[in-house]
């Protein structure tokens, strides 16, 4: 389960420290004695005698071994007097019928004149009727989900409170059911959230207190109806806790391992008897995802989109307060040294116990992915190789002294398969940094698409496979001038980040190689060229940044740099309302539309 050696991005082996296989054995929890039985339709596994309780509610006698026509889904395997979890899946995901083409959003950048300080799901409408207006049909935009409702805000999107449910800064005021009618100056408070787009900096506490004041004057005066009560009562016990978790984070503070200690735990009677004192408080944070789930249903109708997946979770949040029998401690997921990130990346997120985890029944993983599951849309999963290992590091210690540890990935894999399928959404795969042979071919055999970039693939886009999502960068690495002018470098310099110079100036040059254009060039040319060739990718999706429309030096994000830089806080400039009529975009539009009307190689499960 835990790795001893492992072998680097540059192809060296490197040891782990026994200092930290000593630490990581104390914390990893041991094999539970019956985990999940995964299976496909057609695969009869020998079994004791027993009884098999479908989903669907009926039952099934069993006589040595399960029968061959089971349904997809997750059922009740009950024998020997014990129970243990069934997952029937189809072992591949969703494909779309069609190749597509979109754009990536930082959907909190992306503002336009009537937002209030940052982009919400009412601009993501108006990007999505803009992008299909251009025969775009996919959208690719940054995690939404909550972090603490308490200030100050955390700006990293990939840093949730909970992988479950979605940040109500993201809400569209003005159409809120009750709004119009309720007794709240909506124009006056639109006025001064319009005033929060001077600043070229998000002030996302600024935001959140404008849009919770008035959120609550709509909840103590409009009619919240049947429908929400009925969305909440179907949510079940993970809304109840979470509405409580909200409740109490805002008397108690956002991270809960500070609470008193009789709040520390979600079962505790504590928690139960103030959640019952604080009904209304609980009701309006549920309600609060109601109108996010509600919203992001109605606005993003008009295109395919492809929302993303972080690798983990606050260490103070709600998920990990919810599930902190499940998780190691004293751990946090990262990165070993690569080139691009000399010393390794540290991202402070605890991991789940694989043995825990798998005693559970898989319910946490399954929750998460289906929160995320947009019907007829996508996901994206951040760090997709966490499925199948991930780089523990000790607490105290540093990247390089971190190791890998096994998690059980055929499983966790077929759950993402069975959900895909359930919600018809196509899954892509972050397969990005230290890639472990045949992993990439496993992914494929799943039907996850790989995710190939123009600044990290040695070969020309039109060798990519078919199976994949292509793109020039990510939120995390220079954009196309950031890179063709060196400010990147410049900037990872001023941090004094230590850059790795040779690695990104070969990708400079390789870069020029392929467009074919010298210093000289223009930067629209640039992006222009530089996504023509991107274009000549087979991928069955091909996909943009608004960063690269808008010929951005800075990129969202340099990793471990939060304290010096405003990561997560860029507001994209020129706003949407202008962007969106840059001549680029038509140029870009007419690449791609061209590109996926050619007929591509029918994937066929392979990397």
């Amino acid at each position: 389960m835990i790795e001893n050696s492992y072998e680097d991005a540059e192809g060296r082996r490197r040891h782990v420290p026994a200092a930290t296989l000593a630490a990581l054995s104390k914390v990893i929890g041991a094999p539970t004695e019956r985990p999940p039985l995964v299976v496909r339709p057609g695969e009869t596994p020998a079994i004791e005698d027993g009884e098999l309780a479908l989903e669907s509610g009926a039952t099934v006698e069993l006589h040595g071994s399960l029968p061959p026509e089971l349904p997809l889904g997750y059922h009740r395997l009950i024998t020997g007097g014990a129970e243990r979890r069934l997952i029937v899946s189809p072992g591949r995901c969703h494909l779309p019928g069609q190749r597509r083409w979109g754009w990536s959003a930082q959907l909190y950048a992306t503002r336009s004149d009537r937002s209030w300080g940052m982009g919400d799901l009412a601009d993501l409408e108006h990007l999505s009727k803009w992008a299909r207006g251009q025969g775009a049909s996919m959208l690719l935009v940054n995690p939404l989900l909550a972090v603490s409702p308490t200030l100050p805000r955390q700006p990293s999107p990939y840093f949730p409170a909970t992988r479950r449910f979605r940040d109500p800064i993201y809400l569209h005021v003005e159409t809120v059911p009750g709004a119009e009618t309720a007794g709240v100056d909506i124009e006056e408070a639109g006025r001064a959230g319009r005033a929060l787009n001077a600043g070229a900096v998000i002030d996302r506490d600024a935001v959140w207190k404008l849009k919770l004041q008035t959120l609550e004057g709509i909840w103590r005066e409009a009619d919240q109806g049947v429908e929400f009560e009925q969305w909440r009562i179907a949510q079940g016990a993970p809304l109840e806790e979470y509405g409580g978790w909200c409740m109490l984070a805002e008397h108690l503070g956002g991270d809960w391992r500070h609470w008193p200690m009789q709040y520390r735990r979600p079962d505790g009677p504590a928690v139960a008897r103030t959640r019952e004192d604080r009904r209304d408080r609980v009701r309006f944070h549920q309600w609060l995802q109601w109108l996010s789930h509600r919203q992001l249903e109605r606005f993003t109708s008009d295109v395919m989109v492809v929302q993303d997946l972080p690798i983990g979770f606050d260490p103070g949040g709600f998920d990990a307060w919810a599930w902190q029998d499940l998780i190691a401690s004293e751990v946090s997921i990262g990165a070993p040294p690569d080139e691009f990130n000399t010393r390794g990346q540290n991202w402070g997120l605890p991991p789940f116990d694989p043995h825990r985890l798998q005693s559970a029944g898989y319910e946490p993983f399954i929750q998460t992915i289906r929160s995320n599951l947009i019907q007829g849309g996508g996901l994206r999963i951040d760090h997709v190789l966490g499925l199948l290992r991930q780089f523990w590091i000790p607490d105290g210690m540093s990247p390089a002294e971190g190791a890998y540890v096994r998690f059980p990935a055929q499983d966790l894999l077929d759950i993402v398969a069975l959900e895909s399928h359930r919600a018809e959404a196509v899954v892509v795969g972050e397969d990005l940094g230290t890639v472990e042979p045949g992993v990439r071919d496993t992914l494929a055999a799943h039907r996850l698409l790989s995710y190939r970039l123009l600044w990290f693939e040695e070969e020309p886009p039109d060798s990519w496979p078919a199976l994949s999502m292509a793109s020039v960068t990510t939120h995390d690495l220079p954009t196309v001038v950031g890179l063709w002018t060196g400010a990147d470098l410049e900037e990872q310099d001023e941090l004094d980040m230590q850059p790795n110079r040779k690695s990104t100036t070969k990708v400079r040059t390789r870069v020029a190689d392929l467009i074919g254009l010298d210093d000289t060039a223009d930067h629209q040319e640039v992006v222009r060229e530089v996504h023509r060739r991107l274009a000549e990718a087979p991928s069955l999706l091909l996909c943009a940044t608004l960063e690269d429309l808008a010929r951005a030096v800075r990129r969202p994000n340099i990793p471990g740099s939060d304290a010096e830089r405003d990561n997560w806080s860029i507001a994209l400039q020129p706003n949407l309302d202008r962007l969106l009529a840059d001549p680029l975009a038509d140029q870009m539009a007419g690449i791609f539309d061209e590109a996926t009307a050619r007929t591509g190689e029918e994937p066929d499960g392979t990397a």
